[in-house]
Parts: C-alpha cells; structure tokens; sequence
C-alpha cells in the first residue's frame, strides 16, 4: 500500500480527534493527554456503560458509535481488546477517518498464532481500503503544535525542526521531553511499533518532504523492505541530516526484538554499511541521538578535526584533551602566529596557551582577546568553550558570556560548548539555564566533554560522508 501524505498530514494536524475505548483502569490516558492540549474538537466512543460517566466528568462528549460522532474524524486513537480491534478498524474505514493509532498490542509480538492471525485481519481490511493504522503496539503521535500528544506530560504549542521516528513506545516518550530539556524539540514524533500498515520507510518518506523538519532521528528494531527502506534514506538523507539507532546489536538484542515487536533483524555489519552508504549517521544510544541531532542542527558544516579548547583548568584541559582523542579529533598546537600574539601579553602564572588555553588566573579577563587569537589560528577547524558550574556561584553575566556570543556571530569555525560538573540539582539547573543562553545565540551546549566530544565527531562525519 502507497503511503497517502495528505491522510498522514490529517494525522499529525488533525481537527478533529476521537478516543475510541478508554477506561478508568488507565486513568483514561488519552483523554486526559488530549483534553487540556488538543486544539481541535475531542471526542470519545465507549460503549460501557460504567466508564462513561468518567469520561463525561473530563468534560468530553461520549457516543457509543463512532459513526455518531457529528464531524469529519483525521484522527482516531484506539485503546480497546486486541479481539475488538477488527471491529473498530471497520467503522473507521466506514467512518472515512483519516489515520487511527492502535494502542492495542496482543498481535504478532505475542508469537502465538493468534496473535499472528489478528494481525493479518487487520492488515487485509486497512490494505482494501487503503487505510492508514499508525502501529499497533505502540504509543502513536506526538504532534506538539496541534496539541497531539502521548501523555499529559508532553509539552504542546511549539514545533521545533526535529522529526523522530520510532519502533519503541518507550524510546519515543523518553526522547521528546529529554531532546526539550536540550534544546532540542520536536516538530513530529511517531511511534510505530508492530508496523503492519505504515512503516518506518513510509514515516521516513512523509518527514523527508516536510519542510518545517531539519533533521530526522530514527530509533529502528528492523525494516520491513530493505531494498526500499534504504531507497528513501539514500534521498531524505542527501537533503536533510538523519540520525539513526538501530537496536538489536548483539545476539541477546536481536531476541528482545523478536519479543517487542517481532522485527526481523539485519546483521549489524550489513546494516552499518549500508547505512553510511546513503549518508545517514549511526547512534548506538539517547544521548548520542540527543547530541549529534543538536550538533547538525547549530553548527555550520564541520570541515576539518582539529580543535582549539578554552576556557578551562589544568585538570579540565587535560579531561577535554582526552575526550576529544578518544572521539577521534586532534587538539594540536597552535600556529606559530597564535603563539606569538599569546607570548606579548599572557600571564603564565597559573595558566598557559599551548592548546587547551587555560585562563583559570586574570587571563579570563582578557577572554575576547583570546577568541580573536582562536579564531584567526591556522592549525585549528573548530572552537570548544570550556565552563564549570558551581552551586552558589550564581550565574554566568551577561558581560562574561558577551565575547564568545559576538565570536559566533563572526567566525565561520564552528563553536560549541561543554559544561562540566553537574554534581547537585543546583549545578543541573544552572547548567541547563547557560545551555538555554548559549544556543539561543547559536553555540550548541552538552552536559559533559565527552558527550560534546562526540556529537562534534559525529558532526565531522556526517559532512565527510555527505561530500563523499
């Protein structure tokens, strides 16, 4: 079945949303995830009598028939048995609705043959009648601008650049809030799951060719049709950067797959070749998705892997030396023109110039003449910015922050920031708030060297595949 944009536009920008089988033995999940944040008109289908009084007490209107409900249905959510699943399906085909996700799980991923067997009925019919199913089991859309969400923990009324592509329920609900508290929001999410109807490739296909996603990420089980599947990669990833974590990398992967959702799985070594051939970079956890989707996104094209560091102390510089070796970059000397503007005026006592730049003692003053030296350096691609914070330091002024965000604006080297030792929720908090300043004029933030360290390689790498 061809993937229709224009039901999936419905799906993700809906007007009209109906739950069909929430109970008060799930604290009505849906309803309550979509009552205070869905823009559009919400409605409920329910047919027992004794939950209907609940969902009515949420303020949402109840029919017992989804052809009564009074307006043209894009999306519908589907939360009931496994054994009623075919029956829904057929008045949503009925019903003309435009996508529906089923929460429903109890399917092939049981390995029973009835399981198997359910799952072919519902195939078949959205197959004849070209239906979309978003899953089953899985957790469905995340639409944040529609108010289109999987829990009532999501935030709404922004789109960001990102699309997110998922095989995992739990993967996709961890992702949005922790890429939010990055800096990172999503634009559209989708968890998958089973993939009967719609798969990976065709949610692949749809965020290809929508323009307000920059960048894709895809957390992926298995693929249904790899001569296709690595057909659209290879075009979505020459226009726009996609990151992918697959799972399933060892044997003991491979059998919690056949168990989540019955994917069949591709030998890592094949995968991974094939992958880079059509230009999309490889993750193997969150927070490697997190940071290298946040790289691509602020940083200009990353040409080069030599790297000038500052900022930091004699123990930082030795830290960020080595995480930025072990990702494979380079923090070499400097040009002989940089050591000699350095020589002129630097105060050796306590800190020292031979790359990392250690400005622990008064040279912090002169910290927008430093930059100026950073930028202009020959031996180095790229700028790292150092920071600590302390609980009850306060937090970083506007005066101190001020040359490293005008350098931004002038150079053409890609700058980053590291922020090290986040020991108490204090020091988080104020890691998160100088993270929030600093990528709001551009520079990209991670909470640690070695996570920036490798979303910086990550970057590098993304560039040199793509110019071949």
């Amino acid at each position: 079945m061809k993937v229709d944009f224009a039901k999936l536009d419905r799906a993700f920008n809906p007007k009209c949303v109906v739950v069909v089988g929430d109970k008060a033995e799930s604290n009505y999940m849906w309803i309550r995830g979509l009552v205070n944040s869905f823009t559009g008109k919400l409605y409920s289908v329910q047919i027992d009598p004794k939950e209907i009084e609940g969902i009515k007490a949420l303020g949402v209107e109840n029919f017992t028939s989804l052809m009564d409900v009074p307006c043209e249905v894009d999306f519908a959510v589907v939360a009931v048995p496994r054994q009623a699943a075919a029956r829904v399906l057929a008045d949503l085909i009925r019903k003309n609705v435009g996508a529906a996700h089923f929460f429903t799980a109890g399917f092939s991923e049981t390995d029973t043959e009835e399981g198997r067997q359910l799952e072919r009925t519902l195939t078949q019919m959205a197959e004849a009648a070209n239906f979309h199913i978003v899953g089953p089991n899985c957790m469905g859309i995340f639409s944040p601008l529609a108010g289109v969400r999987q829990n009532r923990g999501l935030y709404t009324g922004i789109a960001g650049p990102v699309g997110f592509i998922s095989q995992s329920g739990n993967h996709a609900m961890n992702f949005a809030p922790e890429a939010h508290l990055q800096g990172v929001d999503v634009n559209k999410l989708v968890s998958f799951g089973n993939g009967i109807v719609l798969d990976s490739t065709d949610y692949l296909e749809y965020f290809g060719q929508d323009p307000g996603i920059k960048a894709i990420g895809m957390y992926l089980e298995g693929v249904k049709d790899g001569r296709r599947f690595f057909r659209v990669l290879k075009d979505v990833a020459a226009r726009k950067p996609v990151v992918i974590w697959k799972g399933g990398r060892t044997g003991e992967g491979v059998r919690a797959i056949n168990s989540h959702t019955g994917s069949l799985a591709i030998p890592q070594a094949t995968w991974d070749a094939a992958v880079r051939q059509c230009r999309a970079v490889k993750v193997g956890r969150m927070e490697d998705m997190i940071d290298t989707l946040k790289a691509l996104l602020f940083l200009p094209p990353v040409k080069g892997d030599t790297v000038a560091a500052v900022g930091g102390s004699g123990g930082q510089s030795v830290a960020i030396a080595d995480a930025l070796a072990e990702a494979g970059l380079k923090l070499p000397p400097l040009s002989d023109a940089s050591n000699a503007d350095f020589a002129a005026w630097f105060n050796l006592v306590g800190g020292g110039y031979k790359n990392p730049v250690d400005t622990l003692n008064t040279n912090r003053r002169q910290m927008r003449r430093i930059l100026e030296i950073l930028e202009r350096d020959t031996n180095t691609d790229n700028i790292v910015l150092l920071f600590t914070v302390h609980a009850g330091a306060g937090g970083m002024s506007e005066a101190a922050l001020a040359p490293m965000l005008e350098m931004r604006q002038r150079t053409d080297k890609p700058v980053l920031a590291v922020i090290g030792h986040q020991h108490t929720p204090e020091e988080v908090q104020a890691a998160i708030e100088l993270m929030g300043r600093l990528q709001s004029a551009g520079i990209p933030a991670f909470l640690g060297m070695e996570r920036g360290a490798f979303a910086l390689r990550n970057a590098l790498e993304y560039y040199r595949v793509k110019a071949g």
